[in-house]
């Protein structure tokens, strides 16, 4: 049987951290402003302090 593994060395995985951020930040935004188009202003700033408190309990628990 044929396996693909067997042409080429294993090497090191490509890595992808640099476009998952910049993905993650054009998620955001683009939902950010589907929020604000939807529900207001208040909408959009709860959200960012619902990430902000989030993102402070993740680093704080990582410590």
């Amino acid at each position: 049987m044929y396996h693909r593994s067997h042409d080429r060395p294993v090497g090191r995985a490509p890595d992808y951290t640099a476009a998952c951020l910049v993905m993650f930040g054009v998620n955001l935004i683009w939902m950010l402003f589907a929020l604000l188009a939807a529900f207001g202003l208040a909408a959009v700033v709860l959200a960012g302090l619902t990430l902000n408190t989030w993102i402070s309990w993740l680093a704080a628990r990582r410590r």
